[in-house]
Order: C-alpha cells, then structure tokens, then sequence
C-alpha cells in the first residue's frame, strides 16, 4: 500500500511539473512584453481630466455695403440693408460651425447704440477695437459688400420699368441673366487694431428666362429695411444663390483663420472707491476689461514693504476680504454684489484675472 501511495505522489509531481512548465503565467497575470493598464487602487480619486480652454470669442458687425446701395435698392425696388443681411447668414454659418464663439447681436446692439458708432465705422478697425474691449471680445470681425447684383460694378439702373443694369429684376426677365456677388471681411484686433486675417468670399450664379429674383417662389422676405438672407424661397432665387455661395465661402477662409487670434487673458486691478449698502462700487471699468459677470476677489492690504534704498514699493501682503460679481459696468467704473465675505472698505483692492 505504501508503494502505491509513493508512486501515485510520484507521478502527480511529475505532471504537475510539466504543466507549469508549459504555461509559466498564472491566470490573470500578463504576458511578458504584451501593454498593461494601470487600476487605481480600491477608494483611489482619478485623475481628473485634462483642462479645455474656451472658445475664441468674436463679434460680427454689420457688413458695410454703401458701395452697393444703389444698385441692391434697384434689385429690391426699395433701400434693403444687404450689410446686415450678409453679417445675419455669417453668423449663422459660424454658430452651427462652432469653431468661435460669437457675440449675440443684442449685446453688440447695445455696446453700438451707447457708443454711437455710426454706419460710417462699419468697416473701420479702429472703431471695431474700440466697440471690441467693451464687449470683452477677443477679435472683431469687420467687412464689405463690394459687388452686389451684376458682372460690372458701373450699372446704370432703370427707371420706373424696374431696370437693373443688363438683368432682369423681379418679373422682368431677359434672355440670360447672372448674379456675382463679392464681399470680403476682415479679423481686427481688439489691442491693436491690427488686420489679424483676411477672408473673401465669391458667389455667381446664371439662368436663362428669369430674373434676379426670379425662380424663389413667393419671396417678399424684405421690408423696413432689413431682408433674411437665410430664407429658403429667397436663396431659390438667382441673386439667392450668388448670396449664399459667397457667405459660405467667406465663412470657410474665417473659420481656417482662427488659429491667428490668441485667447486673451486679462488681469484687472483696481480698488474699491465705494460701498453702499449691498453695493461695492469699483474704480475701474471697462476700459481696463471689466465686463458684466466677472468676479473679483477683494482684499485689504495689512502691510507694505518697501526697498529701503529706493523707496519703491516690493510686495503688499493681503488678507482676503471676499468675492464680488459685477452686476453693471462702465468705462471707468463697475458695480458689484457680494458674492462671499462682509466688511468691504474703500481702498480694498480688487483683483481678476479672466479669459
């Protein structure tokens, strides 16, 4: 019996043996030179993900087209703001992108109307940085419609029959009639008021037996003045067409442009000149890129340390007071509400930094 038992041990070694040999790693563990995966350990917090910055931040003013007027009027049979109408389906075409950020017209309106920015400075890049650092922008974009309707840019439009140059308007149609739209914007800025990049856009479009307006069914999309440059029926149309090509055009050359603005960053400081009540009332404003939304940190300085040498001032040492929100804002100063702390004082400093 012992011999049986010793020889079974024997064997059961042996086999053993050999099975380890054939497969050296136990189950689960990696095969040698084959990637691994780290796991966290059991209650272990994961890294949290990897910062994205924000988007680059524009704003769109409406497109100048004085060099146009006469001959889109002659098109429409009545003065149609087509500047506004291009900068409306720029828009919408840079929003559904998503590469930007842009302004919502309201708040430029706003910005436009209080600083009495005239039709006149629609192309002008000085003005547009100004306008630009009020709305805390990181470029403008500003542009022209210089080609509106026909193939020469000397048109002598009809009279009372709705002539339009060589081209057939409305019900009036010629043999072949064609649409050539050109306009071009540019990336301003907002510091500098430097042309950061160009874009153009062409648009043409060609039809026999029909006019400018002609082919978009029952469109009457214009009236006080204004016309919507997205509508269907009007894009139909063969002036429709020559619009729609060229804003798309144009809006490709901005969106490739983007990587030529920067993010801007931007460090305010200033004191507090006034507390009333629930409101802190701010030195700085605007001007120095305080915009409605921002928050300050305030604190009260305890000491200053000076070069004894030269008397100019080292360091300031703080402590904190609390954070503010900027509720309405000004050239030169800003208003805000508590957010934390009490105590606020004059000369308290406050201090951003925002993107």
């Amino acid at each position: 019996m012992k011999k049986i038992l010793l020889a079974t041990l024997i064997l059961a070694t042996f086999f053993g043996g050999r099975a380890s040999a054939q497969n050296p790693n136990p189950a689960g563990a990696p095969t040698p030179g084959a990637p691994t995966t780290a796991t966290a350990a059991p209650g272990a917090t994961p890294a949290p993900p990897a910062p994205v910055g924000r988007k680059k931040r524009i704003a769109i003013f409406d497109f100048d087209y004085a060099t146009v007027q006469t001959v889109s009027a002659a098109a429409f049979g009545t003065n149609v703001d087509v500047g506004k109408g291009i900068t409306d389906l720029l828009v919408k075409y840079l929003v559904q992108d998503g590469t930007y950020s842009v302004i919502e017209r309201q708040a430029l309106d706003k910005i436009v109307s209080e600083q009495n920015f005239s039709n006149s400075d629609r192309a002008n890049p000085n003005s547009a940085a100004k306008i630009g650092k009020l709305l805390g922008v990181d470029a403008i974009i500003v542009g022209a419609v210089t080609q509106f309707g026909n193939d020469t840019k000397t048109t002598n439009v009809g009279g009372a029959g709705g002539g339009f140059g060589g081209f057939g308007v409305g019900g009036f149609s010629h043999k072949n009639t064609k649409a050539i739209v050109n306009i071009d914007a540019r990336i301003v800025d907002i510091d500098t008021a430097e042309i950061l990049g160009v874009a153009e856009g062409h648009g043409e479009s060609s039809r026999s037996s029909t006019g400018l307006l002609g082919g978009g069914g029952h469109w009457g999309g214009f009236g006080g003045g204004g016309v919507d440059f997205g509508n269907s029926d009007f894009q139909q149309t063969i002036l429709g067409e020559a619009v729609k090509a060229s804003v798309e055009q144009m809006s490709a050359g901005l969106i490739a442009d983007n990587t030529k603005l920067q993010v801007r960053t931007i460090v305010v400081s200033g004191l507090v000149a006034a507390v009333d009540g629930g409101q802190i009332v701010l030195n700085v404003g605007a001007k120095s890129g305080v915009k409605v939304g921002d928050q300050l940190s305030i604190d009260r300085i305890t000491k200053t340390i000076k070069d004894p040498a030269t008397g100019a001032v080292l360091r300031q040492m703080t402590t904190p007071v609390g954070v503010v929100k900027v509720t309405d804002v000004d050239d030169v100063s800003a208003v805000c509400s508590p957010i934390s702390g009490t105590g606020f004082k004059v000369g308290d400093a406050a201090k951003t930094v925002t993107q």
